[in-house]
């Protein structure tokens, strides 16, 4: 059985699809499960309120993608390429990525909770009114990235790079700021009431 980075195992796949061109298919209620997905074109491809389950995705390509409303639930993405991908709506729950590019990446609305992105890239990425509760963000890179509204109780942020990144309107109760990299970031005044209290310091009004 394959192991994910993290060290858990991968899910059993059944089926495989490999070296395919669904380039700028419309894949809207379909539904995928225990699918190895292998070098797939899938760039431009559109899914609406589609479902893939335990699926494994290796070096297949979402550039320009567009999935609303669609679940990717307990899924592997290994050296796959989101750029310009959009994912609005989704559901990723349990869903791992290792390896992959996320280039001008746009995540609005629905639950990626318990998503392993550790060490990811993400500089530039959007990602608006989501929960992201639990997720790895390990040694992420979000130089750049809008971070709003995000619901990131409980993620793990160790080494997390947030240069420059806009968290304003996000939970930030499990950053620890001592262990992150902050320089430039944008916050609120709630959030920076959070970090000042995280960092032992006693806020007072007057």
């Amino acid at each position: 059985m394959a192991v994910r980075r993290d060290g858990r195992p991968e899910p059993e796949t059944e089926t495989t699809v490999r070296s395919a061109d669904w380039d700028g298919r419309d894949l809207a209620g379909e539904r995928h499960d225990r699918v190895e997905f292998v070098d797939v074109d899938m760039t431009e491809v559109r899914t609406r309120g589609a479902a893939f389950s335990d699926c494994v995705f290796r070096g297949v390509r979402f550039n320009a993608s567009e999935h609303t409303s669609t679940a990717f639930t307990n899924c592997v993405f290994t050296r796959c390429a989101f750029f310009d991908a959009t994912f609005t709506g989704c559901k990723l729950v349990g869903s791992f990525f290792d390896a992959c590019t996320y280039g001008l990446l746009k995540v609005s609305g629905g639950d990626w909770s318990f998503t392993g992105l550790p060490g990811a890239d993400l500089g530039g990425a959007s990602f608006e009114e989501l929960r992201m509760r639990e997720a790895d963000l390990t040694g992420a890179r979000l130089g750049g990235a809008t971070v709003h509204d995000v619901d990131l109780s409980g993620a793990w942020l160790h080494r997390a790079d947030l240069t420059g990144c806009d968290l304003r309107g996000s939970d930030l109760s499990a950053l620890d700021p001592r262990t992150v990299e902050l320089k430039d970031a944008v916050i609120d005044p709630i959030q920076a009431v959070v970090i000042a209290t995280a960092l032992g310091l006693e806020v007072r009004s007057g």
